[in-house]
């Protein structure tokens, strides 16, 4: 662990890795300071709970994940080349060593019955990803936007789900082939 990094980010840093890797019940907060260097006194100072910890995960996996996604939909030309792009970007991802799933789905599906803060922040996860979509499906010119934006987020959420249980990353390119299908359908 880099010691250079500031407390909090060592804590997220291990965190993350813990928490993705082993699920959030599994992981205690003498394990996340273990892996991450913090004593426990400077680590509660930087979150007072583990469930503090639990929302910071997940607060920052959404920004770098929303990041990751934007950036690589930004290769591609038009509305529809981007919306399929994300599928592509779901491949990329279902093929990387370690994968695990959706940590919002894992999270919530651990906590989110017990947990509002969890529940909330997975929601607003979700949210934004769905604008997203709507916000192109829009801009394809889909007679009937929402609908459409509702299958996509089936498809997308779908593929994880897919990928995870079946360990197949192919999942996100056969739900890309049904979100063209429904694309060429929507106009």
């Amino acid at each position: 662990m880099d010691t250079e990094l500031p407390s909090d980010t060592r804590v997220l840093d291990a965190a993350d890795a813990l928490f993705y890797a082993h699920g959030v019940q599994a992981v205690g907060v003498d394990r996340i300071r273990d892996a991450s260097g913090v004593s426990l006194k400077r680590l509660y100072q930087c979150f007072p709970s583990k469930g503090a910890i639990v929302e910071a995960y997940l607060r920052r996996r959404d920004e770098i994940s929303r990041a990751a996604l934007e950036e690589h939909i930004a290769k591609y030309g038009s509305p529809r080349e981007q919306l399929l792009g994300m599928f592509e970007w779901l491949h990329d991802w279902f093929r990387q060593p370690g994968f695990r799933g959706c940590a919002f789905n894992n999270a919530f599906g651990e906590l989110g019955a017990g947990s509002a803060a969890v529940a909330e922040v997975v929601r607003t996860h979700k949210a934004a990803l769905r604008a997203r979509i709507l916000s192109l499906t829009e801009a394809c010119g889909a007679c009937d936007p929402e609908a459409l934006t509702a299958q996509i987020v089936v498809l997308f959420d779908g593929a994880i789900t897919v990928a995870t249980v079946a360990g197949t990353p192919e999942a996100a390119l056969q739900a890309k082939e049904a979100a063209a299908v429904l694309l060429d359908a929507s106009g």
